[in-house]
């Protein structure tokens, strides 16, 4: 892993944070009010006119800020494949777009900074609710300016976990749906918000004590990784690996000490 150089973490928060709250006010006013644009592979996976508005406003303002920078978000995709070594900005315009579209306040924002395979710092903005996450390599993860920490629960019979399902989960890939069947016959509330970004948040803030789903892309997550391991927990891949930001990922987000629990369940 490569260090951050000359690069000043806490001018790229920011900057994210610049970007999240704009296209965040922008969101608020669309909420359940937009237009549905497009519809990618998989049921219900919608793009928004919204989304494409949001993510046009966050690109021009990392690159006002930092024109050297590299994108990589999903609307856009990636601005280059040959730049491994330069700063990468991860970018979820709109995290919860089916949420969004159908007027439920449950969406956020997500940015994040990654420089030569680390993670800088992390943004996640629910604007419904005005509530600013962030986090800083080595600094903490804060909400509002309040230190986040995970939670202290050791057993998954007295946890509350968190989970999402791919857009093509009528086709059971990677055993979602068994895995979900695993935990719910622990007999212990499971929530599905629809933002992975949220989920990570709220695990880093101690409202959920783990989050587990298949298949995730690296602007979905990057900036609720950062989020997590600054607040005190683990992330991993299923198999137990330590998470690498790649598309179409596994990862099991946990508090630490539930985290062996929740793996032998994925693995059961």
């Amino acid at each position: 892993m490569g260090t951050a150089g000359a690069i000043n973490p806490r001018e790229l928060l920011a900057a994210a944070i610049e970007a999240a709250t704009e296209a965040g006010a922008l969101l608020r006013t669309g909420c359940g009010h937009a237009t549905v644009v497009e519809r990618k592979e998989g049921h219900h996976n919608l793009v928004t006119d919204y989304d494409r508005q949001a993510e046009e406003l966050i690109l021009n303002r990392l690159r006002q800020h930092f024109p050297g920078s590299h994108i990589w978000a999903e609307e856009s995709g990636r601005s280059s494949t040959e730049a491994a070594d330069a700063l990468w900005w991860l970018v979820d315009p709109l995290d919860g777009t089916v949420n969004f579209a159908h007027g439920l306040p449950v969406f956020c924002t997500s940015i994040a900074a990654v420089y030569r395979g680390d993670l800088l710092c992390g943004v996640i903005y629910q604007p419904m609710v005005g509530e600013l996450f962030t986090a800083v390599r080595g600094e903490g993860a804060w909400l509002n300016g309040h230190r986040l920490r995970v939670s202290n629960t050791e057993s998954l019979q007295e946890a509350m976990l968190v989970t999402g399902f791919p857009y093509n989960v009528a086709e059971n890939p990677g055993n979602c749906i068994d895995h979900f069947v695993r935990f719910l016959r622990l007999g212990i509330p499971i929530r599905r918000l629809g933002s992975a970004a949220l989920d990570l948040a709220y695990v880093a803030a101690g409202r959920f004590d783990g989050f587990w789903e298949i298949a995730l892309n690296p602007w979905d997550v990057a900036a609720g990784i950062l989020m997590v391991q600054e607040a005190g927990g683990q992330v991993t891949h299923y198999d137990g690996s330590p998470y690498r930001l790649h598309p179409r990922a596994s990862i099991v987000a946990s508090n630490g000490k539930l985290h062996a629990q929740m793996l032998a369940v994925l693995q059961g």
